[in-house]
């Protein structure tokens, strides 16, 4: 196996999926698959991973110009890939905020 790098997906969406479902979402690189993404949730954060679910995103196309109705073209963005990741036992620290006290 090698090492995948998940990185968590902060939106409201995912917000509510951790407070209702107790799944996360992570941005995950496109080459990896369920079992490489549910060993590194498990090695980053030391939690139980008892579903993956994985989709591929597709890049949006752009249209761009370059100058004055010179030259337009199209072009896409990247194709992203997210996980679900559903876990068993255990939480992630994602939308957790630090309280900061302000001295006077």
């Amino acid at each position: 196996m090698k090492l995948v790098l998940v990185t968590p997906r902060v939106s409201e969406k995912a917000y509510r999926l951790v407070t209702s479902q107790n799944t996360y979402v992570f941005d995950v690189p496109m080459s990896a698959n369920k079992n490489e993404i549910k060993a590194a949730v498990e090695s980053q954060f030391g939690t139980k991973v008892a579903k993956v679910t994985t989709l591929v995103q597709n890049g949006k196309s752009i249209r761009y110009s370059r100058g004055k109705n010179r030259y337009p073209g199209t072009t896409s963005r990247q194709d992203s890939k997210k996980a679900y990741v559903t876990l068993s036992e255990g939480k992630i620290k994602v939308f957790e905020q630090e309280e900061v006290k302000e001295e006077k």
